[in-house]
């Protein structure tokens, strides 16, 4: 089973999506610090889904905890060009629904 940790709001219900497809979601309060992915566990996590532009800089703070991770970005707003190289996929939720995107990633 694959271990997600979403950071951000999660307007589009990416989480849930994942939820119901059997994934381990867990989330990163606030502003996604390195003392809410710790909370959330982000050493164990397979994946962390970004679902918020704003909170970029929390991806190279996820890596620093667990450089193995996965980076998905799903999110309407650009992601700052500085994080970009980070990111596996960027994905607007405009084009991509959560549960096609979430089925995408736990194939």
């Amino acid at each position: 089973m694959s271990e997600f940790v979403v950071a951000g709001r999660d307007p589009d219900g990416l989480g849930d999506a994942l939820e119901r497809r059997g994934a381990s979601v867990r989330y990163a309060e606030g502003t996604a610090d390195r003392a809410a992915l710790r909370a959330a566990d982000i050493a164990e996590a397979d994946v962390l889904a970004l679902t918020d532009a704003g909170l970029a800089t929390s991806i190279t703070v996820a890596l620093d905890e667990n450089p193995a991770l996965r980076i998905v970005v799903y999110a309407r707003d650009s992601l700052p060009e500085f994080i970009k190289g980070q990111a596996g996929h960027i994905v607007d939720p405009a084009l991509l629904d959560p549960d096609t995107v979430a089925e995408e990633l736990l194939r």
